[in-house]
């Protein structure tokens, strides 16, 4: 059995040095003193970020955003151990052939998609109003 040698890979451009492009520059200062001195094209990102609108936003997100996951993991893990340790629970027949296992399995997808629908009702009425605000005033 002959070995063979691997060969080489070639590059069609002698310039290719196989690195990426750079597709985002960095346009934030060196210093945070910086920041209102900015003339460059586009919006302020760093001035958006710490005006007291895009705060509210994120304080309004976050308090609905992390007690629902935390809510949903609870209740996912609650499931997962339930079904792991406690069998005979879980195999109670409820209706017919359904038992509490498979009622809390398909409690889950109802439960995503509530949270689903809840979220959406709450960006909606809440956070895309401020949204847009903060777009306003950042004159995008």
């Amino acid at each position: 059995m002959q070995r063979i040698a691997p060969t080489p890979a070639t590059r069609s451009n002698p310039d290719d040095t196989g690195q990426l492009p750079v597709l985002f520059e960095s346009s934030a200062p060196a210093h945070p003193a910086e920041t209102h001195s900015r003339s460059g094209p586009g919006p302020d990102y760093l001035a958006i970020q710490a005006s007291q609108e895009f705060q509210t936003l994120r304080s309004r997100f976050r308090r609905f955003v992390f007690p629902m996951t935390l809510l949903f993991i609870l209740w996912y893990f609650a499931y997962v151990i339930l079904a792991a340790y406690f069998h005979d629970f879980m195999s109670r027949p409820v209706i017919g052939v359904l038992n509490v296992g498979i009622l809390m399995g398909a409690g889950q997808f109802v439960s995503t998609a509530l949270i689903m629908a809840a979220y959406v009702r709450f960006a909606k009425r809440r956070l895309d109003p401020e949204v847009e605000k903060v777009r306003r005033q950042a004159g995008v």
